[in-house]
């Protein structure tokens, strides 16, 4: 069974006096331990994609499972708890609170998902941390961590509960080349270890870390193609 299934899948947004149809009948299904890059101009519908596969948006028609199971009947409180379950979420700007230390900021979604034990929370934020390289920084602020370290900081607070999918939505788009590939190896890797990892871009050379791409332009999915990933992601 299919992690993610989209099956004919539109959203159409209302702007004034006019219908603008983002996503156009999309159909895809994405396994268990892929690392899927969705690529495409502005306009071309990766984000609204994206929004969907991580329950942060309905579609107008069409069905998404996940699992195996429709979001459409959920609430907004139970698609809240199926995020912070099953979908760990990793942006361009990372979002960590600013006057919080790297292992508090990592704690958050274990607060949410409500781990009462401090202790345990602790216990897992630092193995995340450790997980992404920063075992050493657990209580450095985001101001003293460069921009790298504070996208690990960010991935392993996607990482802490254990979910089965990671949405990143550019997540190299404010840094350097070189730490750029740093985070990219790092996602890689998470896919060789199981996770299923999807990335919206619009740069080639990070879609040549995935496996699959998915090429999206005016709604509809125009590309659906497997790849060898670049050297050192395979």
């Amino acid at each position: 069974m299919a992690l993610l299934e989209l099956r004919d899948v539109t959203k159409v947004y209302r702007m004034g006096d006019v219908d603008v149809r983002a996503l156009d009948g999309v159909s895809v299904q994405i396994e268990r331990g892929e690392f899927v890059a969705i690529m495409g101009a502005s306009g071309s519908g990766k984000s609204t994609m994206m929004n969907i596969l991580g329950c942060l948006d309905r579609p107008t028609t069409g069905e998404y499972l996940l699992d195996g199971q429709s979001v459409a009947s959920k609430s907004r409180a139970e698609l809240a708890g199926l995020r912070n379950r099953a979908i760990g979420f990793v942006f361009q700007s990372f979002n960590l609170l600013s006057r919080t230390s790297a292992l508090e900021n990592v704690e958050l979604p274990l607060l949410y998902a409500g781990v009462s034990s401090g202790a345990e929370r602790e216990k897992r934020a630092t193995g995340a941390l450790t997980r992404v390289g920063l075992g050493e920084r657990v209580d450095h602020l985001p101001n003293q961590l460069s921009g790298g370290q504070q996208q690990r900081v960010a991935i392993a607070r996607a990482l802490v509960n254990k979910p089965p999918l990671l949405l990143a939505d550019e997540p190299t788009g404010a840094l350097d080349s070189k730490t750029s590939v740093e985070v990219m190896q790092l996602l890689s890797d998470l896919s060789h270890e199981g996770m299923t990892v999807v990335l919206v871009t619009h740069e080639p050379d990070m879609a040549a870390w995935a496996r699959r791409v998915l090429v999206m332009k005016d709604g509809k999915l125009v590309s659906d193609a497997k790849q060898q990933p670049v050297k050192g992601a395979a």
